[in-house]
């Protein structure tokens, strides 16, 4: 058996950054920016008011001066002559700033009568003002790769870009395997169950930036499997569930082997999801997880995850890790790093469940966190501090 880390190591070995293509920026919010994107314009792209009142010279700006109000500035429309000194122009937020004006007071410190107005209390000089360029220039851009949130989404659009290259998404084959299952929805049999983390899994890759493809279930014959892996043409990476173990029923690995795999590894020193298996197959990455359902999903959030974010360009790296304390004692850990179902509380303490048996997968829909014990990790004590992985 190898490490978590030796692990992760090989994985990121097996597989590189995909190339890019170009979408609309409508389409973007959640891709990977492959390519940096550069501003077009200025924002703002003149000097704005931010507040509703006088636009001014700064020099007027006193207590009991008494101004011409000689037009008025709308977002959208702007007053096309200059403020001359003792003169003053109605404005509105957002509208560029008149030329000749450096100072806006806003209505409240002002009396108007007619076309004259009177400064009660002014602010300090050039208050009120956004300036030119005040948020990003011309030419300024957004670094990659980076993950596109939706404010990146607006700062991209206020940029005027509107389109990005981004890293094209990891088609990602799910073959789930076993006599055992059907497909939620279907009838099963009296010994069988249902496939559920084939949409686990499926959901999760969705959700890290993948394009999952779900392939009908491989039976346990070799040539239903076999079936199933000339399905898999045109994947980045083939991910099987379950019979990867070395029982009889177990055929991944030789199914595989038989096709041509070159194998990574075998068997990795954590708990759940030890028969963990990894290689190459005509070329392509292919990952086997164990079959039980909250082995796969664990297996999904240390390994699938980190590797699909590699694939789109971004670091590869274990996925990042937070420390809380813990809400209860706990006993001594075994030879294999241990990744178990918690909860943190509201005070942000760390409560660990009893059960972690690898098929309950209700715990795991109310855990929040994987709290990790790292392999011989002695007895804890309520308040120390445990590293922990946080499922969204």
């Amino acid at each position: 058996m190898i490490s978590v880390d030796e692990a992760l190591a090989a994985l990121f070995a097996l597989v590189s950054p995909l190339a890019s293509e170009e979408v609309r920026l409508r389409k973007a919010s959640g891709r990977v920016l492959a390519q940096a994107a550069e501003a077009t314009r200025d924002q703002p792209p003149f000097s704005t008011s931010s507040m509703d009142g006088y636009a001014m010279r700064s020099a007027d700006a006193m207590e009991g001066a008494k101004l011409a109000v000689i037009g008025e500035a709308a977002a959208g429309h702007r007053f096309h002559g200059t403020v001359a000194p003792g003169q003053a122009v109605r404005i509105f937020t957002g509208a560029p700033l008149p030329e000749g004006a450096d100072h806006v007071e806003i209505q409240e410190n002002v009396t108007r009568d007619g076309d004259q107005i009177r400064l009660n209390s002014p602010e300090a000089a050039t208050a009120n003002i956004r300036p030119l360029g005040g948020d990003f220039r011309i030419g300024d851009t957004v670094a990659a790769p980076r993950r596109l949130s939706p404010a990146d989404i607006a700062l991209l659009a206020s940029m005027n870009v509107a389109h990005v290259s981004v890293t094209r998404r990891p088609v990602v084959a799910l073959i789930s395997t076993g006599d055992e299952l059907v497909m939620p929805g279907e009838t099963p049999g009296p010994d069988q169950i249902i496939a559920s983390n084939t949409l686990g899994l499926e959901a999760l890759l969705s959700a890290a930036g993948a394009e999952p493809r779900v392939l009908p279930i491989a039976r346990d014959t070799p040539e239903s499997l076999e079936s199933a892996f000339r399905f898999t043409r045109g994947a980045d990476l083939i991910v099987t569930i379950g019979g990867a173990s070395d029982g009889d029923h177990d055929l991944v690995r030789k199914v595989a082997g038989s096709q041509g795999l070159s194998q990574s590894f075998y068997k990795v020193a954590m708990r759940p999801g030890k028969p963990l298996m990894a290689g190459r197959l005509g070329g392509t990455p292919i990952i086997g997880l164990p079959g039980n359902p909250v082995s796969a999903l664990v297996c999904g959030h240390v390994f699938l995850c980190p590797i699909v974010h590699a694939m789109l360009g971004l670091p590869a790296e274990p996925a990042a890790r937070g420390k809380a304390p813990l809400a209860h004692d706990m006993g001594k850990n075994g030879p294999r790093e241990h990744y178990m179902r918690a909860r943190l509380g509201e005070d942000g303490a760390l409560e660990v469940f009893d059960r972690q048996d690898s098929s309950l997968l209700g715990l795991l829909s109310r855990a929040d966190a994987l709290a990790i014990r790292p392999p011989h990790d002695p007895p804890r004590k309520a308040g120390e501090y445990l590293d922990y992985l946080r499922l969204a």
